[in-house]
């Protein structure tokens, strides 16, 4: 039997309190939040994220990648190629992107899915809108990986008993390259073409599936458009699940794996779930949980996430990080745009965050060197992986000069546990709030953006509790 192994999330740090764009502008905003990336984040660093909360604590190694996204970091490039050395798998992973839209979330699941092997479907999007609009305070960014494999991989934690698609072309919402929001055709129309889609896919479904909507015990609806996701939900009943968008808004094409997530992380065996995701048409999906569901405990559930959000972000500072808001830069060069030769060569250390440790004194130099620096000892080395070793701060600086988007940029020395010392860039944490002792984590970011090229590497961020 093949199904879903795995499945983790991610949802940034900050949180935009919609109320703040009502008082700035006198317009938009409304009741709740959003999820909003980090100033050093985009959908290739939140996939990695998901990614890795998928991975950690499993002994399972993906032989594919699916990435998927309608806001790609790259066009021309492969974005799953970054994920892939992020993750440090090998050589022979075969990383393909499945971007441009949001139905591209089902291209990468059922990719995933049908790709002999272990595979992952990792989705991610970063959604934005005028300043003002519906699709700036309803919108939200996150991102999730959902690992597919047989029960001699591991553990099924729910498979497929059916599922069907609708496809319908007609104009909806649609964005022209290079454009930063989209535009949406009257939403009636919209309404109206998506509900006969639903109804003819979710009615096929479930006949493949040979069970009625009695028999199903919760329903899971995602789609931009706002209008028919709330028609459609009257199906549901009391057996609807919150879609999370008054908490963290909406993802694009990673809310229906996002809320797919939040569904598993509460499942009991032998559940039915229906998961409907209206773009571009409609497709319906009806899997059943196992009993190995009762014994899965994910990484970071999609709830605690929430939890550990920061709403302290400021309407301006938003603007300033999504480019509508162009503020003085601090008085430095730009930063230099990365080479391709030097980045090739040590993709190790750049992507996966890989050290060296010396074999016979143990130890452990970041970045890697060739010679120990206890003992002299010359290209006696092992590699080892230090992305997700904690650390501790040992001393830190908050620097109010140097370049960034957010400043001021906080700096840390760091220990690793078990060795290795590393100086830092932190994020996600107020200045003001850092101190010598802190806990940290590494997670994997943008550093600054040069003449097109995406400049990665790992940060420090304040460990999770």
């Amino acid at each position: 039997m093949r199904g879903i192994i795995g499945y983790g999330t991610y949802v940034p740090y900050y949180r935009l309190d919609r109320s703040k764009i009502t008082a700035a502008m006198g317009a938009g905003g409304g009741r709740g939040h959003r999820a909003v990336a980090g100033y050093d984040e985009d959908t290739t660093t939140m996939g990695v994220e998901a990614a890795r909360n998928a991975l950690r604590g499993s002994t399972v190694t993906p032989s594919s990648i699916w990435f998927a996204t309608a806001n790609p970091a790259y066009l021309d490039k492969t974005n799953a190629t970054a994920i892939q050395a992020a993750l440090d798998l090998p050589q022979d992973t075969w990383a393909v992107d499945a971007g441009g839209s949001a139905r591209s979330a089902e291209a990468a699941l059922l990719g995933a899915k049908g790709t002999p092997g272990i595979s992952m479907a990792v989705v991610s999007d970063l959604r934005t809108g005028n300043p003002t609009s519906n699709d700036e305070s309803n919108g939200g960014d996150g991102a999730a990986a959902v690992i597919f494999g047989d029960d001699q991989d591991a553990p099924v934690l729910a498979h497929t008993l059916g599922f069907a698609a609708s496809t319908g072309e007609f104009l909806d919402r649609y964005r022209l390259p290079g454009d930063t929001s989209s535009r949406i055709w009257e939403e009636r129309f919209g309404e109206q073409a998506y509900l006969a889609l639903a109804e003819d896919a979710i009615e096929r479904a479930t006949k493949s599936a040979n069970i009625g909507m009695e028999d199903i015990d919760k329903v899971v609806i995602a789609g931009l458009h706002a209008r028919a996701v709330r028609s459609l939900s009257k199906i549901a009943g009391d057996k609807l699940v919150d879609d999370l968008t008054g908490r963290i808004g909406n993802p694009g094409a990673a809310q229906l794996p996002v809320l797919v997530a939040s569904v598993l992380d509460q499942a009991e065996p032998g559940e039915t779930i229906l998961c409907v995701h209206l773009a571009d048409g409609a497709y319906a999906n009806v899997m059943r949980t196992t009993d190995a569901i009762a014994d899965y405990t994910p990484f970071a559930t999609v709830e605690s996430q929430i939890a550990a959000g920061s709403d302290n972000l400021e309407y301006n500072l938003y603007l300033t990080w999504r480019g509508f808001l162009d503020r003085e830069p601090p008085r430095r060069p730009d930063p230099d745009r990365p080479g391709a030769p030097p980045t090739s060569r040590s993709e190790d250390w750049k992507y996966a965050f890989v050290g060296s440790r010396d074999r016979s004194s143990g130890a452990i130099h970041l970045p890697p060197m060739r010679v120990s620096m206890d003992g002299g000892a010359v290209d006696d080395m092992e590699r080892i992986r230090m992305a997700d070793v904690p650390a501790t701060i040992t001393t830190f600086t908050v620097d109010y000069l140097a370049f960034s988007l957010s400043p001021p940029t906080v700096a840390v020395v760091i220990d690793f546990d078990g060795g290795g010392r590393f100086q830092a860039e932190m994020t996600d944490v107020d200045p003001n709030e850092v101190k010598i002792g802190d806990r940290v984590e590494m997670t994997f970011r943008r550093l600054f953006t040069a003449q097109g090229i995406h400049n990665y590497f790992w940060k420090a961020r304040p460990l999770a509790d």
